[in-house]
């Protein structure tokens, strides 16, 4: 049996990585970890997650017509409209305290690669990054049957985690990325994903590059007292 000491350090220790190397991943290991995240619960037990994992070929494939389209959007900004995600993500107005976390996610990432405000070339190729995995070998995308809303929206984030950490137990890293939601009407076809299926979230997976000064960032948490309250 798993000890508090064991699932504590697996926690602690999964991070979201934005520079991999590009060892590959065998299929076997894969076919296992996605089986195991599939004990994720969902609600009456409708299991609505589909999964496409993509590799290779499939994947570059992916990436360049992405990467095209979000040059075209940032030569064109008129074209922004045209790239839209079938749902709202994120709201359309930050607030506080989110806007302030956000914020200091954001500029603790420049600050490590040296980016400074004004510098929109180094912030382009970085946003590039995000379309690339990352540099991992294998990425995956998660979706789910548009009519299903909130359910499927949840149980896929439950599918998420424990894939994640799933994948951290057997020695991978991970990123998951809604940045590719936007882009949904380019990758479902490439996908061969049904009409009536809707992207939910992408994710990078691999080894992380030990390296790349990106993944020293770790991401700071606010303290139990600040969002948990204890009612006796």
């Amino acid at each position: 049996m798993a000890t508090k000491q064991m699932i504590s350090a697996l926690v602690k220790s999964r991070q979201s990585i934005r520079a991999f190397t590009n060892q590959a991943i065998s299929q076997h290991e894969l076919q296992e970890m996605l089986q195991l995240a599939s004990r994720s619960p969902s609600g009456t037990n409708i299991q609505p997650w589909k999964v496409y994992v993509v590799q290779g070929n499939k994947k570059i494939e992916i990436q360049n017509a992405v990467k095209q389209a979000v040059i075209a959007v940032s030569e064109n900004p008129e074209q922004k409209g045209w790239y839209e995600a079938a749902f709202q993500y994120y709201p359309k107005q930050w607030f506080e305290p989110y806007l302030s976390r956000r914020r200091a996610n954001g500029w603790g990432l420049y600050n490590l690669l040296d980016i400074q405000k004004h510098e929109k070339q180094k912030m382009q190729a970085h946003l590039l990054r995000n379309f690339e995995f990352f540099g991992a070998p294998v990425g995956i995308f998660f979706t789910a049957h548009e009519n299903l809303h909130a359910s499927a929206k949840m149980a896929i984030a439950m599918f998420m985690q424990t894939f994640m950490l799933v994948a951290k137990g057997y020695g991978f890293d991970s990123c998951p990325q809604a940045a590719w939601n936007d882009y949904h009407k380019v990758i479902l076809p490439l996908l061969g994903a049904e009409p009536d299926e809707q992207l939910i979230c992408g994710m990078a997976l691999g080894y992380a590059d030990p390296q790349h000064i990106i993944n020293e960032y770790y991401t700071p948490r606010i303290p139990v007292q600040d969002f948990a309250v204890f009612l006796d």
